[in-house]
């Protein structure tokens, strides 16, 4: 089916198959979200988000239109960068008209969100030419996959067999595909080979599968002139029969649009909400994650790659690492995403920076220094021994093993002290 955005005025939201509000849109470009009234009224209703969760434990009801954009929460839900003006070319919208670029990709979102029309005028009642400035019709297959990042992903379903297919018009799938970059060498083999090491380190990551290009079928035509390897990195926001397991990443935990998810917040800003919402074993495990980050050269762990998942449907626990690339080989600039104590290097962490970090996320300080050292030793053991590091060019496994002996070093020595 078809749908005019001439005539399209209200997208309807779904939890977890229920139906909880609707996003307007109204005069002037501009955008209303809005709780049903059962939704409000429910005491166990399920977390759609926390940037919605009052100070108090209460729900917050947005009153107040968003002008041209969607509001943060679902402008977030959205692909980025070069790969949103891929799918919007792909399903005839323009980039910025996120309203129209969320009804078309809402049928698969992250987590356990569906968005659809409410008003679906029959086909061809439009007039001929449509309003330009929001392009004519928005077809029903156009895109096959929706989950936000910057590399071009695709939804799959893993068969049996080992090969993937991509689902026609986009419906679920429990892998994500990603294809190798046109501006970096061996990205999915740097991925892969860098969730193996997080894996041995015990760091919970998801399944990874490298992949040859020409094994997955049911590619767009520009997409299987590709070469090189594909990785697959199984969803956990869906379970093992397909069932949807909500989720939400920290820019939107933030009420942060994605070009923001550098700036306004800290990696301590994380840990503030990760202990009043999941206490230690959330907490410490994101310094874990933080700490292999600054091992191995990750310069790219932004709000966006760090998420939430709702397992029982109320209450957050840390989702599992992903996005996890040494990207020194590929860029000069040594710093992290965001700031870790007070600190943006990527070249050492010391004691009086996770004491900072403790003190600005009010978290006790005596246990983080532990977590470290002990990170850091798994870390370079697992590295020595990793068999999945063959696979990576020799000048970029040199940098990777430089950069985590470097960092490594002034870690034995303070803990030595």
């Amino acid at each position: 089916m078809n749908f005019d955005p001439k005539t399209l005025s209200a997208l309807a939201v779904k939890l977890h198959g229920r139906r909880i509000g609707v996003i307007n849109r109204i005069g002037g470009d501009r955008h209303l979200f809005s709780f049903e009234q059962d939704y409000i009224d429910d005491a166990n209703r399920p977390t759609l988000s926390l940037s919605f969760k009052g100070q108090r434990g209460g729900l917050v009801v947005p009153t107040r239109p968003v002008t041209a954009r969607l509001p943060v929460f679902f402008s977030n839900l959205l692909p980025e960068g070069h790969l949103r003006d891929y799918l919007a070319a792909r399903a005839n919208v323009k980039p910025q008209r996120e309203f129209f670029l969320l009804a078309v990709l809402g049928a698969d979102l992250p987590g356990a969100l569906m968005v659809a029309p409410m008003d679906q005028p029959e086909q061809g009642a439009a007039e001929e030419g449509g309003d330009r400035n929001h392009d004519e019709r928005l077809p029903e297959t156009a895109l096959r996959f929706s989950l936000a990042g910057v590399q071009l992903k695709f939804s799959a379903v893993m068969e049996a067999s080992g090969g993937l297919t991509i689902p026609a018009g986009g419906m679920g799938g429990s892998w994500v595909v990603k294809l190798p970059s046109g501006r970096f060498a061996s990205v999915p083999e740097n991925e892969y080979t860098m969730m193996a090491l997080a894996r041995t380190v015990g760091i919970e990551v998801p399944r990874t599968e490298l992949i040859d290009i020409r094994d997955i079928r049911g590619l767009p035509a520009d997409a299987v002139a590709m070469e090189g390897k594909a990785l697959a990195v199984q969803r956990f926001d869906r379970g093992a029969a397909g069932e949807t397991i909500h989720m939400e990443d920290f820019a939107q935990v933030f009420s942060l649009y994605p070009d923001d998810k550098y700036r306004h917040r800290s990696y301590a800003n994380i840990a503030a909400v990760l202990w009043a919402e999941t206490g230690e074993t959330g907490t410490y495990e994101f310094l874990r994650r933080l700490v292999f980050s600054v091992l191995i050269g990750n310069a790219d762990m932004h709000l966006k790659n760090w998420s939430l998942l709702y397992p029982d449907r109320r209450t957050p626990v840390l989702s599992p690492a992903y996005d996890l690339v040494a990207t020194l080989p590929y860029i000069t600039r040594d710093e992290l995403a965001l700031t870790f104590g007070g600190s943006r290097s990527l070249s050492e962490i010391t004691t009086d920076q996770v004491r900072r970090f403790a003190d600005t996320a009010r978290l006790p300080a005596s246990p983080l220094w532990p977590i470290v050292t002990e990170t850091t030793d798994r870390t370079v053991a697992s590295w020595e021994k990793l068999a999945e590091k063959d696979l990576l060019l020799e000048k970029m496994r040199t940098a990777i093993g430089d950069q985590i002996l470097s960092v490594a070093k002034p870690v034995a020595q303070a803990a030595a002290k």
